[in-house]
């Protein structure tokens, strides 16, 4: 064992990791050491196609000398400054920038924060405080939708359905009514309710899980008759993983509050973002009581908005989304070649964002404590591919950079697992 491993192994705790087995004497840990386009390098010198974005974040690849040089441009400068008070000249800039991805959508107002869990949190606190700020105090309860995913903060988390992350904080959550569909709405007094959240086009952590069509128009209407927000978790579905620069770009449909962050920066820094309108930002404008007392040390980073701004770059310069349909229609063909194996329940995609379901060859789940997925993806480590599933989804969301090829080799990688998991179980 390499004496990074024995560090890590004596001294880190993993997110999502029982830690009891990656301490376990026989276990080896992965150490992912350089990477460079769609590919990255361990400690050994094995190479792996990054197939799953280095958890949903990277967009060009890893080692772009655009992005590289940004980072180091803005390095020169100044690394962080405050934003509490003070300003810089990125962060403006990439605000103007992001704003400008969205027209027609009502959307002005940009706040920094740090990843797509205190995005979302920065939405449903505005939210609060804006029926508060407005004399209607009833309006503070919030509604999402079963099996959604929208972080692990503790009010980005009271609007989660998936009970392994969030039910052993249920006690602490914000008052959240969940449902299953648009219909459900029906049923709902909204006078209580301050926003509705959802994940446009599909839902992530849920399995790759998408919504009919016309759900956001659906929504749009009934949040705009009932005086409810609208918010919009994009942090998954932004910057192109759905075919276009914004999942609610495939309704035409816009919110009141847009969370982005994973792909902002390339998937080079964290940094989130939480977009909102003039109707909103106006309501906190007067006395110091009426401040939004909410913010991050590294709000507004001038490296991460640097980067950002270096990313927004590479979408126009190597247009990335007209030379990204091609890659999806063929990843959608390639796709149908596990639909026949025996094991594979469905194939589910938006864009380029794939999840593959596993079972029984007659078609019933596999039991849990098989963790099957789990196998599935250890597997394909051996035919040079790193993904993770959900758990017996295993996720393929490439970065856009991809080749043919490189489709090719990512889906031959989870059939061949696939198929020596299964037959060997």
């Amino acid at each position: 064992m390499s004496f990074g491993a024995e560090l890590d192994k004596a001294h880190v705790w993993h997110p999502f990791t029982q830690m009891a087995d990656w301490i376990a004497p026989g276990h080896q840990p992965l150490i992912l050491t350089s990477g460079r386009g769609a590919w990255l390098e361990d400690s050994f010198g094995r190479r792996y196609l990054d197939g799953n974005s280095s958890i949903w974040t990277n967009i060009h690849g890893h080692n772009h000398p655009v992005l590289n040089q940004a980072i180091r441009d803005q390095l020169e400068r100044v690394a962080h400054t405050s934003f509490l008070g003070f300003t810089n000249p990125v962060a403006p800039k990439l605000a103007a920038r992001l704003l400008n991805l969205l027209p027609g959508s009502g959307l002005t107002k940009v706040f920094y924060s740090d990843d797509g869990s205190t995005a979302i949190e920065v939405a449903i606190k505005m939210a609060v405080q804006y029926f508060l700020q407005t004399e209607r105090s009833k309006k503070l309860r919030f509604i999402s939708f079963e099996n959604a995913y929208h972080g692990d903060t503790l009010g980005a988390s009271s609007l989660g359905g998936i009970s392994v992350f969030h039910e052993k904080f249920r006690s602490h959550h914000f008052p959240v009514t969940q449902i299953d569909s648009v219909e459900s709405l029906a049923g709902i007094d909204p006078s209580g309710i301050a926003a509705v959240v959802i994940e446009p086009i599909v839902q992530g952590a849920a399995g790759i899980r998408l919504w009919p069509n016309g759900t956001l128009k659906s929504l749009r209407r009934w949040c705009d008759e009932n005086e409810v927000f609208l918010i919009f978790d994009e942090v998954m579905t932004g910057f192109g993983r759905t075919g276009k620069f914004f999942g609610c770009q495939h309704e035409d449909v816009f919110p009141d509050f847009m969370a982005i962050a994973k792909g902002l920066t390339g998937g080079y820094l964290p940094l989130a973002a939480t977009l909102t309108t003039d109707r909103v930002f106006a309501a906190f404008l007067g006395s110091a009581q009426r401040t939004f007392y909410y913010g991050h040390s590294y709000c507004g980073n001038p490296l991460g908005c640097a980067a950002a701004l270096a990313n927004l770059d590479i979408f126009e310069s190597e247009r990335v989304l007209e030379r990204l349909q091609p890659k999806i229609a063929y990843l959608a063909t390639r796709l149908r070649s596990l639909e026949q194996l025996p094991n594979v329940r469905e194939v589910r995609k938006a864009g380029f964002i794939a999840g593959i379901e596993v079972g029984r060859s007659d078609g019933t789940p596999f039991d849990a404590t098989e963790q099957i997925g789990v196998r599935i993806c250890l597997a394909a480590r051996c035919h040079q591919l790193l993904t993770r599933p959900i758990r017996d989804v295993i996720v393929l969301m490439l970065p856009l950079c991809v080749s043919l090829q490189e489709i090719d080799h990512a889906v031959k990688a989870v059939e061949q697992a696939t198929e020596t998991v299964c037959e060997g179980r």
